[in-house]
């Protein structure tokens, strides 16, 4: 079967333009079902599998207590896989017509504080030089804008417009977005660069952030180094990029910011992935009455 999977995610990767972090768990998933037919049913071929099969993949994971979301990543997963497999005539029904998703756990974003994001900036040790100032603009533009992890990485020189201060974001499905910087971090963005120009020379690599040793940024050197810094400020289990990308959503929502603005600047396809953050809004309402209201 895994021919047909290649194919399948090389569609996903060339047509679609499925992110790298997507294809990465599409084929594992297809693996892992691949190697359940084989060893449940003596399957090889994806015209075989029928509902039932489908079926007793899923209810082994739900017997292993995996996640809602797991699950239905996973449904998803072979929901594309069948359709592109009918789509090119390479099976002739789809097992996966009646098979549905199950309703999503309720998770609220995680967020930190304003004052202890404030605190990060004003307090926060950062080293002198290339590496704190390389440090302390990523943590700026993570919280200022709002982007992901992905585009930060992705982020070039040739996307900033530093004469009219803003910044050009390829997100998901290569859409493209336009983000201001605030005018500190542009001044910063511009002290960096001249020190980037002094280390590594007129040569120096596209991608706005770099190592010590000038090489493109990687997820997990990014995730360690804002784990550094957010550890100084929270004691919560989650410090990531993303609860820095939630706390630049909450804070622009408490502070008045339109709902369908906040879905422009992070660059989601529907409002519906955007109102998530209402619902921390509306929680914090909750806490200020029963604390002030002499009835409550």
């Amino acid at each position: 079967m895994s021919q047909y999977s290649d194919r399948f995610l090389d569609h996903l990767s060339t047509v679609k333009r499925y992110s790298a972090h997507t294809l990465t768990a599409y084929r594992i998933d297809l693996k892992q079902f691949e190697g359940y037919l084989d060893n449940n049913f003596g399957v090889s071929e994806p015209k075989a599998a029928d509902s039932a099969m489908i079926r007793s993949w899923l209810a082994g994971m739900t017997r292993e207590k995996a996640s809602r979301r797991t699950f239905n990543r996973k449904l998803s997963c072979l929901r594309s896989f069948f359709h592109y497999l009918e789509k090119e005539g390479m099976i002739q029904a789809n097992p996966m017509w009646n098979i549905r998703s199950l309703k999503p756990e309720e998770r609220l974003p995680v967020f930190l504080e304003e004052d202890k994001m404030e605190t990060l900036f004003s307090e926060g040790d950062f080293e002198t030089g290339f590496n704190g100032l390389r440090d302390r603009l990523m943590l700026e533009i993570f919280y200022t804008t709002g982007i992901r992890l992905s585009e930060l990485i992705g982020l070039q020189h040739g996307h900033a417009d530093t004469g009219s201060g803003q910044i050009r974001i390829t997100g998901k499905g290569n859409k493209q977005r336009i983000i201001p910087l605030l005018a500190r971090v542009l001044d910063m963005y511009l002290s960096y660069c001249d020190e980037k120009s002094r280390l590594f020379g007129a040569a120096h690599n596209d991608f706005v952030f770099v190592t010590d040793k000038g090489k493109q940024l990687y997820p997990m050197w990014v995730h360690r180094r804002v784990q550094k810094y957010m550890t100084t400020v929270s004691t919560r289990t989650r410090k990531s990029p993303h609860v820095i990308r939630h706390s630049f959503a909450t804070h622009m929502l408490n502070r008045g910011a339109d709902l369908n603005a906040i879905k422009e600047l992070l660059g989601h396809a529907s409002l519906s992935a955007t109102q998530v953050y209402t619902h921390n809004s509306i929680e914090k309402i909750k806490r200020v009455y029963k604390q002030a209201h002499p009835k409550a």
